[in-house]
């Protein structure tokens, strides 16, 4: 038997390489894990927890704006950009302490640096090698630029979280969860935004009513979508920078923000020099137990490009651990894995969309939208809007969509349903919460006409 280092080497300490390690190590495996950057990954340090503060920030425009309808009399408020992050990168240095205190509690060797794989069983850092019996990537990734003539002059999410003073004017090139919710974020801290979509709607990949109810939405806020157009140059001005479209026209700005995709964090890694396969936008291939085309390295998270979210990650990571070194090989059940956007309004969603849902047989609908109860007396004009996809064969409810506030709360309950095969008939018997937009998921009646199953004569 050879004899390694580590039993298991872990590249990137983000939520899904911590977890692994944290786990291995728990199961008795000796284990080291790499990184370059911070300790905490995308989530802690750059995405999710970070972007979410700065979400709470924002929303506080509105609650004091809808508070007078309380009879509460507010005198001059003033917000504070720079206070906003400095207590927002105070909180990511704890809660580095707190991921790194987690691996020395559980004895995994933290190495700082960058790995690149020697073979498939060594790693070289800053000249030093370490070996292992397995490797896991969990890189992550990285969001990436088009190659267009000025492009150097766009910030990117990362850079958004730490802007030295909040830009007036805002372009945000991409109509993905990133861009929404950072035009959220923006426009509620009073910047004139403006998204630069190429599609023909925001948010692709999500169910259609929910694209149209939160594109409705922003638009009251004044965040200027436009569609179906592609970024020619960005130019710097003497004062802020100009964006010129494709057509012609052009967007004066003070700061433009890509939200385009993000790649996977594989390049200078070696992973092809030792037969790790990748696929065509660079991710590592894995088979459902996250083991690539080597039999000892492994891959999780965003580094697959498979579901890209946190959660997914760190059950990934967790099953990786307990295939190598507990009782029996885990795989991660993909299925029915709930997501939220933190736009604003929020959404929460959970299992399919309507159109997949469509794919596999006849379906039912049901959708509701209405005013939220707070704001019949602070009077601002925000509706929600919730669904439910329903197998007309089984009664099972395929899809839970939701636009409004509390959102992702309100999802994550309903996904346990959702994952347990609930039907509908089970949702009507559950006694809804009063008054809450939460029951509005089991009182829901009504059919939506199905459009896709108007007789041809009645449609002429």
């Amino acid at each position: 038997m050879p004899k390694f280092d580590y039993d298991l080497l872990v590249i990137g300490a983000g939520s899904g390489g911590v977890r692994a390690a944290r786990i291995a190590a728990q199961l008795g495996a000796k284990v080291a894990i790499v990184e370059s950057s911070r300790v905490g990954g995308t989530c802690v340090m750059r995405g999710c927890i970070p972007k979410k503060l700065l979400v709470y920030g924002a929303h506080f425009a509105e609650d004091i704006e809808d508070a007078k309808g309380y009879g509460w009399s507010i005198g001059r408020v003033a917000f504070d950009w720079r206070a906003l992050v400095a207590a927002k990168n105070k909180e990511l240095d704890r809660l580095e302490g707190v991921y790194t205190r987690i691996l020395r509690e559980n004895k995994v060797t933290l190495i700082p640096g960058r790995a690149w794989l020697a073979d498939s069983h060594t790693i070289e850092i800053a000249g030093a090698t370490r070996t292992a019996a397995h490797i896991l990537i969990a890189t992550g990734g990285w969001p990436s630029l088009p190659d267009i003539p000025g492009v150097e002059h766009a910030i990117t999410s990362n850079e958004a979280l730490d802007l030295p003073d909040l830009p007036k004017r805002i372009a945000i090139v991409g109509g993905g969860y990133i861009a929404v919710e950072f035009a959220g974020i923006f426009r509620a801290l009073g910047a004139q935004v403006t998204i630069v979509i190429r599609a023909g709607n925001i948010l692709r990949g999500f169910d259609e009513d929910v694209r149209d109810t939160l594109a409705d939405e922003m638009a009251k806020k004044d965040i200027v979508i436009k569609h179906e157009c592609k970024v020619r140059s960005i130019e710097k001005q003497v004062r802020g920078f100009s964006v010129r479209l494709a057509g012609g026209e052009t967007i004066e700005t003070d700061a433009v923000m890509y939200a385009t995709g993000r790649a996977p964090n594989t390049k200078d890694l070696g992973l092809a020099d030792v037969g790790v396969k990748l696929n065509d936008k660079g991710a590592v291939e894995v088979d459902g137990y996250s083991r690539s085309s080597v039999e000892h390295i492994f891959a999780v998270g965003d580094v697959t490009n498979r579901i890209n979210l946190t959660p997914v990650a760190i059950a990934e990571g967790a099953a990786v651990a307990r295939t190598l070194f507990g009782p029996a090989p885990m795989a991660m059940d993909h299925a029915n894995v709930p997501s939220a956007v933190f736009s604003q309004p929020p959404i929460g969603a959970v299992g399919l969309t309507e159109a997949k849902a469509r794919e596999r047989g006849a379906i039912d609908v049901y959708l509701a939208r209405f005013k939220p109860l707070k704001h019949t007396l602070s009077g601002r004009d925000e509706k929600t809007m919730i669904k439910l996809v329903v197998d007309r064969a089984t009664d099972m409810v395929l899809g839970c969509h939701m636009v409004g506030a509390d959102a992702p709360e309100i999802i994550q309950g309903l996904a346990v349903a959702v994952k347990g095969g609930a039907t509908k008939a089970q949702f009507d018997a559950t006694i809804g919460i009063h008054p809450t937009a939460a029951e509005e998921f089991v009182t829901l009646r009504e059919k939506r006409p199905d459009r896709m199953e108007v007789p041809a004569r009645a449609a002429q």
